[in-house]
């Protein structure tokens, strides 16, 4: 199953790549058929971005969804398409840019989605959509025979909201030439240390979820709480980090004059903000760690990391 998984995440983005193929290699020539749809192509490259997102995503992985009765390549996905339009916008050949600033921005965005991708494989213990997110799981079970339909909104189309929200920094990035600016300098900073530091906070999460299966197959009790490392300051550092990121990434549109351009990692922040809280429900509803949990939410930040209450009584109660 992981093996015949991994073809169909492989195979997936094919009609996309196919077609986009076909536009750079014919835009040019007006004799050909389809010169009409090249030359709209060439006029519109975010609205065609949206259209191959809508069709290729929304519609083809829906599909398969219903197929598998399963969600799962949606998260994997995540981790890709920002990889994708950076180099869609970077080769579109209406861009106009900044080749230092392109080159630093795509290789960011790289370094990123690695990053991201070797954290959901390590998670799902290197298997190929073994589950599917566990609030698609919630949703399912709420909308019953609905959600078939639903999904498609629910799961998809919102995606292409947020992502395109999240992503248009890439496209400002690769439709603006001006000479890199101290701007740049700050952006970079900032993306570098959301992934490093969102690394170092999976990686955490990682090991401990790891120990509390291995208690867990030993018959020993587990340990109710991670509050060591980046979780001793707040509460969700991955998430932070993860904002780090995508804020990082706006601070280059911004600086090209794309004031509205915040907008999109604001809405992202506000989903992550009402996921946190879904998260944390779910938390207390394991009864081995509600009351480590809840004294942990009294006295630690919930992303940004400060202190709540007093360094001395955090310390206190830091092995809580």
């Amino acid at each position: 199953m992981a093996l015949k998984n991994a073809l169909i995440a492989l195979m997936a983005p094919l009609p996309s790549i196919f077609f986009y193929i076909s536009f750079l290699n014919h835009y040019q020539n007006d004799q050909h058929l389809l010169s009409p749809l090249w030359n709209w192509c060439y006029r519109h490259p975010l609205i065609l971005a949206n259209t191959i997102f809508f069709l290729n995503i929304d519609v083809g992985f829906w599909l398969i969804s219903l197929l598998q009765s399963s969600n799962w390549m949606i998260d994997l996905y995540w981790t890709v398409i920002p990889v994708l339009l950076a180099h869609y916008f970077a080769s579109h050949p209406d861009g106009e840019y900044n080749m230092w600033r392109s080159a630093v921005v795509v290789g960011l965005t790289w370094v990123w989605a690695v990053r991201l991708t070797h954290n959901y494989l390590r998670r799902e213990k290197w298997q190929w959509g073994a589950r599917e997110d566990w609030r698609f799981t919630d949703m399912a079970q709420q909308h019953g025979q609905n959600w078939w339909w639903v999904s498609f909104f629910g799961v998809y189309l919102i995606q292409q909201v947020f992502l395109f929200g999240v992503c248009i920094p890439l496209y400002i990035v690769h439709t603006v030439n001006k000479p890199v600016n101290i701007w740049d300098v700050v952006a970079s900073i900032v993306c570098i240390c959301g992934i490093i530091y969102a690394y170092i906070a999976d990686t955490q999460l990682y090991t401990f979820v790891t120990k509390n299966e291995k208690l867990k197959e030993e018959g020993k009790a587990l340990v109710p709480n991670l509050n060591k490392g980046l979780w001793y300051y707040s509460r969700h550092p991955n998430y932070f980090g993860e904002q780090l990121w995508w804020w990082g990434l706006a601070i280059f549109g911004w600086s090209l004059g794309g004031t509205w351009v915040f907008i999109g990692a604001l809405i992202n922040t506000l989903c992550l903000a009402y996921v946190t809280t879904l998260v944390e429900k779910r938390m207390l509803k394991q009864e081995y760690r509600v009351e480590s949990y809840k004294m942990y939410q009294k006295t630690t930040s919930i992303w940004v990391p400060w202190f709540k209450s007093s360094p001395i009584q955090v310390f206190k109660d830091k092995d809580c």
